[in-house]
């Protein structure tokens, strides 16, 4: 089973379909990708706190090796480190940005993947919010129309009988 947290960003729309359409779902988990290409991984999902700091801790880290006589190979093994590290965390630091930018969390959800966790939050989810539509755009004018057939299509539709 993989867990997912839900965010919706700061002031949605009213209506439920845009609604769901922007909301986020992050995985709860390791995050390979994040530690093969870590920096890579902050630049493609804009953690630029984050990136700016992997690349003074990698420039610190770099200094002190220069520094330390014997610490060529103690720097490949620090910076693998961080790379593990930042593959445990990736998924965090992504949470932390949303929420640094005002989004809501509005729950976790779980799921054998990623579909059947959104099928699942969708159906808890939607039925609790307002359905607004707009009226379809149709090429018809409302003068094209004869004037008892829109009002017996309308009680029809209403369920009413005239």
């Amino acid at each position: 089973m993989q867990a997912y947290t839900v965010h919706e960003p700061p002031s949605p729309p009213a209506d439920r379909v845009d609604r769901a359409e922007r909301l986020v779902f992050i995985r709860d988990g390791y995050s390979w990708s994040a530690a093969i290409f870590a920096p890579l991984w902050l630049l493609a999902h804009r953690l630029w706190w984050p990136l700016l700091g992997y690349i003074l801790l990698i420039g610190g880290l770099e200094f002190a090796a220069r520094a330390w006589p014997a610490g060529a190979g103690q720097l490949g093994l620090l910076v693998a480190a961080l790379h593990l590290i930042i593959g445990f965390e990736a998924n965090t630091l992504r949470r932390w940005d949303l929420d640094r930018r005002g989004w809501q969390n509005l729950g976790v959800v779980t799921g054998r993947n990623g579909e059947e966790s959104e099928r699942r939050f969708f159906d808890i989810w939607l039925p609790g919010k307002p359905i607004l539509s707009t009226p379809p755009q149709s090429g018809v004018m409302a003068a094209d129309v004869a004037p008892g057939a829109l009002r017996s299509t309308m009680r029809r539709l209403l369920g009413r009988r005239s």
